[in-house]
């Protein structure tokens, strides 16, 4: 028996739609990308209805339900070989070879001549670096990467060592429960968010892709920067996970981490974040294949109104748009419950 599988050769050759196929499971089409449907993985308990999500176009899958989360070591998801290996009980290994047979795949299976096990490779191209012993450190983006290139990986570890309970968001106005919902914290643990605020920032299924850390004092704003967001930010939005699970057609955007907190805390689930003050061609794509109507609320002052005109201009023509206009340096994470209730009365 071959001794080296190409996984590669597998995953590009094989698509989570044949796999589904393959096993009977039929999932309902939400837009031109993405699937969602009932979790069949053995480990799932409960009457969910729609926890599984699929990524056609990055061919991968997630469900966040906590037995089955829990029965798959704190995985949330992955791809097609994640997949099977959990449907059959398997190896990664057996699950591409699995794959290979029922889909006639052409993969050489024998072990290249340069190969280097990953245990003997340098550590210091590695895409995501971290930690081996006690908590690891914050995952660092290949500077080698071009736009076009670029990808966000799911992290392989998650922090811990996170207080929710911390006193900057009181001071911020929000709430210690509404922390806990979007698993932000202040962090005590090592590494380049140690001192920081962070914010787990997810894709669209609702991968963990890394840590947004804010600075919670000038000192170390004025040193090492207000904020660290070490992944590709353009790539994705802030909390759209969590909205595309109330399948509303509805979504508020805004610009930042607080503010989002902030109108989710007033009453508004359906809210992202671009985490700046522009919005990119990928969340202008995720935007558009998922939802009809979109409000837009920027901070009040020049590169809010410029964020809040660009993204008008480019979404006018492709859905139903409508622009909060904030007053003279006001921002929605410095607003009350009651007063974001009133902006957004007429959703």
């Amino acid at each position: 028996m071959a001794d080296w599988v190409d996984f590669n050769a597998v995953k590009a050759a094989v698509t989570m739609e044949m796999v589904l196929t393959h096993y009977q499971i039929k999932l309902g089409k939400t837009n031109a990308t993405y699937l969602r449907g009932k979790c069949p993985l053995p480990m799932h308990t409960g009457d969910s209805e729609n926890s599984l999500g699929v990524n056609t176009q990055k061919n991968a899958w997630a469900c966040h339900v906590t037995s089955c989360v829990a029965g798959r070591d704190g995985k949330k998801g992955g791809n097609v070989l994640d997949f099977v290996a959990v449907m059959e009980g398997c190896s990664i290994r057996d699950a591409a070879l699995k794959l290979q047979n029922w889909f006639n795949v052409e993969a050489n299976n024998e072990r290249p001549k340069d190969y280097v096990p990953s245990r003997d490779r340098p550590k210091g191209n590695s895409q995501l670096v971290a930690k081996k012993k006690d908590e690891p450190t914050v995952a660092t983006l290949s500077d080698e990467k071009s736009d076009d290139e670029a990808v966000n990986p799911p992290l392989e570890f998650e922090l811990k060592s996170i207080d929710s309970s911390h006193p900057y968001f009181k001071r911020r106005g929000v709430k210690e429960e509404t922390a806990k919902h979007f698993g932000a914290g202040f962090f005590h643990g090592r590494g380049s968010m140690h001192g920081r605020v962070v914010f787990p920032v997810h894709n669209e299924i609702g991968e963990l892709i890394g840590y947004a850390g804010r600075a919670v004092d000038d000192e170390m704003a004025e040193k090492e920067g207000k904020y660290k967001t070490p992944f590709h930010k353009s790539l994705v939005l802030f909390n759209l996970h969590r909205v595309l699970e109330t399948k509303s057609r509805e979504i508020i955007v805004g610009e930042g981490f607080f503010g989002t907190m902030k109108i989710f805390q007033a009453g508004f689930p359906n809210v992202v974040a671009v985490m700046g003050s522009s919005l990119s061609d990928e969340q202008e794509q995720l935007l558009v294949e998922n939802f009809d109507r979109v409000v837009i609320i920027g901070d009040g002052d020049d590169s809010g109104r410029a964020f809040a005109r660009d993204a008008s201009e480019r979404l006018t023509r492709k859905m139903f748009v409508r622009v909060v206009d904030l007053p003279d340096n006001v921002q929605p994470d410095k607003l009350s419950s009651e007063q974001i209730q009133k902006l957004l009365a007429f959703m």
